[in-house]
């Protein structure tokens, strides 16, 4: 019988690789014809899994963790039309069924058929709906035909997989904080955060033709590897404000468009740093984005939270200055990103050399069995990307 293996969160800061069950083509005990299975070819770790295991969420022991996927089809089930044995696959982390209103509209990121708890379901993510993670050797995933985006040419595809596999999530998440900010030629732009999703974001502002991108952090490494593709940067752990840092850079003390790239787990700035100010990145955004600019906010933000820093916080009510964004006229775009709005033309971006996204977020492969230690370094302020690689098919 074909075995598997997963990494499965067991409790605050513990993760291990166990034996879980192979795939199936079912729901339960429903089956599930419009799926596939996949051999995992590469599975990321993402700052949300992070959120989770350091027990900020109420996710569960047992949960086998991943919604970063990338994949090689090897079983399909009889609904399965345009998908073939043997086709390298992307997987959006939203699981969409294509048939709800929402999806029609292109709003995949809260599906209404996938989550019997609320709109919007993910893989191995925490209140999204129970689906099976994807940090395995092999997954299932429902409605392929809807969801997956085949690379046109496996050669090619496997040649260039450290930036294809950032397709699942950081890299349409990124764009789309850089787009729904309104960045374009000429932009100005500040990116709250140097991790992955921030550099993604900061590179694809790159893409869409800013003129300045400006990035802040409060880890030296991480700003070091944006100035590494051309972002100006702002240390957030000095005493200097974020407007001063940024009127020094630009010549005014404030920009066009503002990422959130950090969220609910925000520090203060300055001699606050070592404090949780869960509000802070959103207020910051709002002080120095010009009145008339957009927000846009790929920065997770939960509705529960056992860590939170006081009662309001744990059910994720943040003391917002939502009187500031509203006299400045900002448009605020929040939630998942809907994956299949961006990933086609993102893919078409990476295969014509026109982004390196890899290099961009510092990637760096792993294996399966090295995934705790990847959590371990990455809850430590890593500047890389951890792209796990369960059957050692990536080369170096």
């Amino acid at each position: 019988m074909a075995t598997n293996r997963g990494i499965s969160y067991l409790g605050t800061g513990k993760v291990e690789v166990q034996s879980i069950d192979f795939p199936e083509l079912a729901l339960g005990d429903r089956k599930c014809d419009h799926a596939v299975i996949l051999k995992v070819v590469a599975t990321n770790i993402c700052g949300s899994d992070q959120h989770m295991v350091r027990g900020r969420t109420t996710a569960p022991s047992g949960l086998i963790l991943g919604h970063e996927i990338t994949g090689e089809v090897i079983e399909k089930g009889n609904d399965v039309e345009f998908l073939d044995v043997g086709d390298i696959v992307s997987v959006p982390f939203n699981i969409a069924c294509g048939r709800c209103q929402n999806c029609k509209e292109g709003k995949t990121g809260i599906c209404l058929n996938v989550n019997p708890a609320r709109p919007g379901a993910a893989y191995g993510y925490v209140d999204m709906g129970g689906w099976i993670g994807g940090q395995a050797e092999y997954v299932m995933v429902p409605y392929a035909d809807f969801n997956l985006l085949k690379f046109p040419n496996r050669e090619q595809a496997m040649d260039k997989i450290k930036d294809l596999a950032l397709l699942s999530d950081i890299f349409p998440t990124g764009f789309h904080g850089a787009y729904t900010a309104g960045v374009g030629p000429g932009t100005i732009v500040y990116i709250a955060g140097a991790g992955p999703v921030g550099l993604a974001s900061a590179a694809s502002s790159q893409l869409l033709g800013a003129a300045c991108v400006i990035v802040g952090d409060l880890i030296p490494e991480r700003l070091a590897q944006a100035k590494s593709f051309g972002c100006e940067t702002v240390d957030l752990s000095t005493g200097d404000s974020l407007s001063d840092q940024i009127e020094n850079i630009v010549g005014v003390p404030e920009v066009d468009a503002a990422v959130d790239c950090v969220g609910f787990e925000a520090r203060g700035h300055g001699s606050d740093s070592d404090i949780e100010k869960p509000a802070t990145v959103l207020n910051s955004i709002m002080e120095i984005t010009r009145a008339g600019g957009s927000l846009g906010i790929p920065g997770l933000y939960v509705t529960g939270d056992p860590g939170g820093v006081d009662d309001n916080a744990k059910v994720g009510m943040l003391g917002i200055r939502i009187g500031l964004g509203w006299a400045k006229s900002h448009n605020f775009t929040t939630g998942q990103c809907p994956v299949m709005r961006y990933h086609r033309q993102l893919m078409q971006a990476i295969l014509y050399d026109k982004i390196q996204i890899a290099k961009a977020t510092n990637v760096e492969v792993i294996g399966l069995d090295e995934a705790p230690k990847g959590y371990e370094d990455f809850d430590k302020g890593a500047a890389k990307k951890f792209v796990i690689d369960p059957h050692g098919v990536i080369s170096n």
